[in-house]
């Protein structure tokens, strides 16, 4: 008797670690298809989910369903965030883990109109993203004390080149080369890149909550290592990962050309490089997230300040 009651408990033990192991974890980036999110499309399209022993579901964010609400309502379980948002996130009383860190640069600029030095230009009409983004061009208006009346947009260059904002906030991969396309002049006097002038934080790393990693340590980790993985077959191969990122664009039925998400995956891949050591790291750096605590603190952004030991996953 004794011994059929040990044996059933077996079993139900090994159907429930059957169960946690297939259980299965869904990835919302935090923005639509493109090429910004390669490394992810590569792990999933290439098996390296799969051949981690993790089942990955990659569902994109809407307008009504950005991926925080996503993440907040459980209905998601990793997401991307950039630093500074994360470190928000987490001062509102959301406590995050970050599993695995992609981006090592900061990646912000500003263009301005006429070929003019954006920060010779006090009280203009400076575009910023609806989503957030723009917290360390808020910290430098401020302590330049430039008074920039931002412009709220959600995705595109039209207020710019319209001529109805003097500049406008771009990510170095995607609007930076949008206005390019567009016919916009862009020199080192009209555009101001963050990373050179004391504010190169990093963006771009993969979160979930704390309670849930605690719960999917494993799963966690196997996901992590698999990403980081896609992204180093990413760089090794990128025609490759360009064919597999439109096929993604394609089925999301999003508005780009391959030209463009070419150019993105080539600025993403550079900015995970190190430019103190020259090596793709994959790692959140202490100092980096003291400098966006202390920024962020002085201009009000955190009521508390957020550690490298709250962010990142043990």
């Amino acid at each position: 008797m004794t011994r059929n009651i040990l044996l059933t408990l077996a079993l139900a033990a090994a159907v429930l670690i059957g169960q946690a192991q297939t259980e299965t974890i869904v990835f919302t980036p935090q923005w639509t298809a493109q090429a910004q999110f390669a490394g992810y499309y590569v792990a999933e399209k290439m098996g390296f989910y799969r051949e981690a022993g993790v089942n990955v579901k990659i569902e994109h964010p809407s307008i009504t369903q950005p991926a925080l609400y996503r993440i907040r309502n459980k209905e998601s379980h990793i997401t991307t965030l950039q630093l500074c948002q994360a470190m928000e996130i987490i001062d509102d009383g959301i406590p995050l883990v970050n599993i695995l860190q992609t981006s090592m640069n900061n990646a912000m600029v500003i263009v301005s109109r006429r070929d003019m030095d954006p920060l010779k230009q006090k009280g203009i009409k400076v575009g910023i993203w609806n989503a957030g983004f723009g917290q360390l061009a808020i910290c430098m208006s401020i302590k330049d004390h430039l008074n920039y009346e931002w412009i709220r947009f959600a995705s595109n260059i039209n207020l710019f080149l319209s001529g109805a904002i003097d500049a406008t906030l771009a990510m170095s991969y995607n609007e930076y080369y949008q206005l390019a396309q567009a016919g916009v002049k862009l020199t080192d006097r009209n555009v101001y890149r963050f990373c050179d002038h004391g504010y190169n934080v990093q963006e771009d790393g993969v979160y979930m909550t704390r309670e849930y990693y605690e719960q999917h340590r494993d799963q966690a980790q196997r996901f992590a290592k698999a990403s980081k993985r896609g992204w180093e077959w990413a760089a090794e191969h990128p025609e490759e990962t360009l064919d597999i990122v439109m096929e993604y664009v394609k089925k999301e039925h999003i508005g780009t050309n391959r030209t463009l998400q070419k150019l993105m995956l080539n600025e993403v891949l550079r900015l995970q490089v190190n430019r103190d050591t020259g090596k793709r790291e994959f790692r959140l750096r202490p100092d980096m997230v003291r400098l966006a605590n202390r920024m962020l603190h002085d201009n009000m952004m955190l009521d508390h300040e957020v550690t490298y030991e709250q962010l990142i996953a043990r």
